[in-house]
């Protein structure tokens, strides 16, 4: 007999792959478990950073719709003394008109005001030169003033933070009489 056919050696190799067979099985089993716990950790965590992230999502949306719906209320309030003021002028009986011209005065003062705190700036560009982000030139005229400078304002105009809210309509310097 050949070593290959001895009896003796068959019957060993068998119960090493019988042996190394379940002794990989339950290594692979507890690793594929370890894995699997290992996902679901990952999956819920994953959700609960989604879920956050739509939470701060919708808190910002909400927190912007607010301030556009109350983005005009402290103007509003600024402005209460000053509709509080014309109603009182306009509910006294006899005035004079040095008594009616010290209310108007005081009127304005009070707007004046208001459009400070707000940042509204008033755009006044006599002599300025024309600038058609900022005015509007309603006609051209000869003048001694060189050409596209602002001779006249018919209406001024006012910033918002930088912003045009109104542009102010001028008369603009067509350059020295002919």
């Amino acid at each position: 007999m050949t070593p290959n056919e001895n009896p003796a050696t068959e019957p060993q190799a068998a119960p090493e792959t019988a042996a190394a067979a379940p002794a990989s099985t339950p290594d692979a089993a507890a690793r594929i478990a370890e894995l699997e716990t290992k996902a679901g950790e990952l999956n819920d965590a994953w959700l609960r950073a989604k879920a956050e992230t739509e939470n701060a999502r919708r808190i910002a949306k909400e927190d912007v719709a607010k301030a556009h719906k109350f983005a005009i209320e402290r103007f509003a309030e600024d402005l209460l003394p000053v509709k509080d003021a014309l109603e009182k002028t306009l509910a006294a009986g006899q005035v004079s008109l040095e008594t009616l011209k010290a209310g108007a005065d005081l009127t304005l003062k009070a707007l004046q005001s208001a459009f400070e705190r707000a940042q509204v700036v008033e755009v006044d560009p006599a002599g300025q030169k024309f600038d058609p982000h900022r005015h509007q030139a309603m006609q051209m005229v000869p003048s001694e003033l060189p050409a596209n400078t602002v001779v006249t304002v018919f209406q001024k105009g006012y910033l918002v933070n930088d912003r045009v809210l109104r542009p102010a309509l001028v008369t603009v310097s067509s350059g020295a009489q002919g």
